[in-house]
């Protein structure tokens, strides 16, 4: 595999570095890598293991992603490499999120220009970063989305939000559509459930809002976790005060898998979390992983 130089990093005592792509801050030994499993510290140097190595290729509907209100009925071509900086417990992604690269193994070098070729080539209007966390590859995301713009493609990110703003300034204003997951409404969710801090994602949802780049909002719901009215109103109130209530709102069902065995998500609860929404003048409102009847 080609090495790539990562970005956002600081060399360190005793040949330690010190990653500052997202909130993590992993000060990392030669020879390891980081929380995410995709960036590596050789010798006083950090790379990004996944630059150019995407192990998820598709071309999906904008739908999917999901995304409702950005070139609807359009196709989007997704990537994703290995790698994540959460732990979330019910991830639905899991052989992505958790995979690492396997030294032993040959993988196929993809590099942007290749990307974008294959967008066109499948009549894609987009592409989207998607599949695992797409801030663990953000210098490979950066350097598609360029090429991107200048070939008036748009770009798509899939995002969970937890990126440092230093990251977060370079990669963002290249998106023209964002997706970004907002877990559970408070920080004891974040930490007992993805082993992370909640305050830096909000942060970079306003930020991404105020690139004024297409902004919708997931939330996956769970039983018992994070489905109570309060905490539900209380992410429909800061939305209203920080965004709009223009900003198109994705509650999902949760389905069992990876290290979480509770159970799924009901339809009741999704339609009556659209009715809180609805109350409080949120109009533009999905469900998502659920079959809805007319």
């Amino acid at each position: 595999m080609e090495k790539h130089v990562a970005k956002w990093w600081d060399a360190a005592e005793n040949g330690m570095t010190v990653c500052k792509l997202c909130p993590r801050n992993c000060h990392i030994a030669s020879g390891r890598t980081g929380f995410c499993g995709v960036r590596k510290n050789q010798d006083g140097v950090l790379y990004s293991l996944c630059y150019g190595y995407p192990v998820a290729l598709q071309v999906d509907p904008i739908e999917k992603k999901p995304l409702a209100e950005y070139l609807p009925g359009t196709k989007t071509f997704s990537f994703g490499t290995y790698g994540c900086n959460l732990n979330c417990c019910f991830c639905q992604n899991y052989h992505l999120s958790r995979g690492v690269y396997d030294d032993q193994r040959k993988y196929d070098y993809i590099g942007p220009e290749v990307i974008i070729e294959l967008a066109f080539t499948h009549n894609c209007h987009s592409v989207a970063f998607t599949y695992n966390e797409p801030t663990v590859f953000a210098e490979y995301a950066i350097d598609v989305a360029e090429l991107a713009r200048k070939e008036k493609l748009g770009t798509v990110l899939v995002s969970n939000g937890y990126i440092s703003p230093e990251a977060a300034r370079e990669l963002y204003p290249l998106i023209d559509a964002a997706n970004i997951d907002m877990k559970g409404f408070s920080e004891e969710f974040y930490s007992s459930m993805t082993g992370s801090k909640f305050h830096p994602v909000l942060e970079a949802i306003k930020y991404y809002f105020s690139t004024g780049g297409h902004l919708e909002l997931t939330n996956l719901v769970i039983p018992q976790k994070n489905d109570r009215d309060e905490m539900i109103i209380a992410w429909l109130d800061w939305v209203d005060k920080e965004l709009s209530r223009d900003v198109p709102l994705h509650f999902s069902a949760c389905h069992p898998d990876y290290q979480y065995d509770g159970p799924p998500t009901d339809v009741e609860t999704l339609l009556h979390i659209r009715e809180l929404a609805r109350k409080r003048g949120f109009h533009h409102i999905y469900l998502g992983n659920v079959f809805i009847p007319e």
